[in-house]
Order: structure tokens, then sequence, then C-alpha cells
């Protein structure tokens, strides 16, 4: 079964930093290109950042440029993003995503990211 475990949330303070990651499995990780989206309480979904297939290229929306960073290991099945500089307008449940044919076909549970002082 293909599963998508996401991990690393928390509560931090702004200005702080958190690094999510997700185990992949049931599914050939190494040939899926794979995002991260996020959704905040009372509001729909955003595409937060995208990583092809072999680690490149990347893109990120405009609300996190220069502070996230994605990244993946395929011998680790493992997507990760690296958040810096948080704001508490990061507040929102994280999830990792396959891209497949310009859609998004697999999500995981989600983990909380909280921003606040």
């Amino acid at each position: 079964e293909v599963q998508l475990v996401e991990s690393g949330g928390g509560m931090v303070q702004p200005g702080g930093s958190l690094r999510l990651s997700c185990a992949a499995s049931g599914f050939t990780f190494s040939s899926s290109d794979m995002s991260w989206v996020r959704q905040a309480p009372g509001k729909g979904p955003e595409w937060v950042s995208f990583i092809d297939r072999g680690g490149g290229p990347t893109y990120y929306a405009d609300s996190v440029k220069g502070r996230f960073t994605i990244s993946r290991d395929n011998a680790k099945n493992t997507l990760y993003l690296q958040m810096n500089n948080l704001k508490p307008e990061d507040t929102a449940l994280y999830y990792c995503t396959r891209e497949w044919y310009g859609g998004l076909d697999y999500w995981g549970k989600g983990t909380l990211v909280t921003v606040s002082s």
C-alpha cells in the first residue's frame, strides 16, 4: 500500500526553524516528482514547494522563497522541507504529496506546524 508519513512538526517561536520529513513507501519514490502542500485552519490548500524526481529543479511559492528548502534522499525514500525564519502565517498542516501528470494523487496525513510566541 502507498504510504506517505510526515514528521517533524511542532510549535516554534517566530524566527525559529523546523525540518519536516516524509517517509514514502508502496511506490517508486525515485521515479516520482514530489511537492509539499499546506493548509491553514479556515483556508484552502496552498502549494508550497516542488522537487523533481532527481532532486532538481526545485520551485517555491512566493510566500516561502528564501526561507524554505526542499530536498530528497532517494536512497532512503525520504522527502524533506527545511523551514527557516518561520512566521505566524506559516502555521498550517503540512502535507507530503506526489506529483503525477499535473495532479497530486498521493497525500500523507500531514504534520502540524504552529508558529506562535
